[in-house]
């Protein structure tokens, strides 16, 4: 279960040594929006960080939501994590201003979107659990959608909470779901009819 969470965190951690330890930049393969050049960035600008702090702020989240997000909905979790890192990167490109967008960080709201909204939709107890826990643990997140700091992406943010939502309402009959219990009948039960009288019982007869 946490294979994948660890692995994909771990990528991240690889791209950004390379670059270091190599002289590289690979900012200029961020989402660039409304430029040709910056569609590239829509498939790679997830993995893509400007420091180590940038990319350690992102690393805890990325762990916490992934893992839940594969314990809970591993039906749809690479459906969710492909779809929606490419519908995102796509809206960013769009709605963002021009600079180029980096970082995981959409992926993170994404998830976070997801996981909360699917929990109120199907109204099932240990996700409606899950999804206030990372309300209280990630709450102050949702300030982050809006524009409050120019070195902050925004735009990423809002445009992975809106897709985090709208996969959860796509995906609402997938994954857990809560379903009714189903009583099965007893041999007590087979002595009554449908309106709950006595059904007549011909006893065998004695030779």
């Amino acid at each position: 279960m946490l294979l994948i969470p660890i692995g994909f965190v771990f990528l991240l951690w690889f791209i950004y040594w390379f670059e270091i330890q190599f002289g590289y930049n690979f900012n200029k393969f961020g989402v660039l929006p409304r430029e040709v050049e910056g569609v590239g960035g829509i498939l790679f600008s997830h993995f893509i960080h400007s420091n180590a702090t940038h990319l350690f702020h992102n690393s805890i989240p990325l762990l916490v939501l992934l893992t839940s997000l594969f314990y809970f909905y591993k039906e749809v979790a690479y459906k969710l994590i492909i779809y929606g890192a490419l519908l995102l990167g796509f809206l960013t490109w769009i709605i963002g201003r021009e600079s180029y967008h980096i970082g995981a960080s959409g992926i993170v709201y994404l998830v976070f979107s997801f996981i909360f909204f699917s929990g109120m939709i199907r109204k099932h107890y240990r996700l409606i659990a899950l999804s206030l826990t990372i309300i209280f643990i990630y709450g102050s997140m949702v300030w982050f959608i809006l524009p409050t700091k120019d070195s902050i992406s925004w735009e990423s943010h809002l445009s992975g909470f809106i897709v985090g939502a709208l996969f959860s309402f796509v995906y609402r009959k997938q994954g857990l779901i809560k379903e009714e219990y189903q009583f099965s009948n007893t041999e007590f039960d087979e002595l009554f009819d449908e309106e709950g009288n006595l059904k007549k019982v011909e006893s065998d007869k004695v030779l």
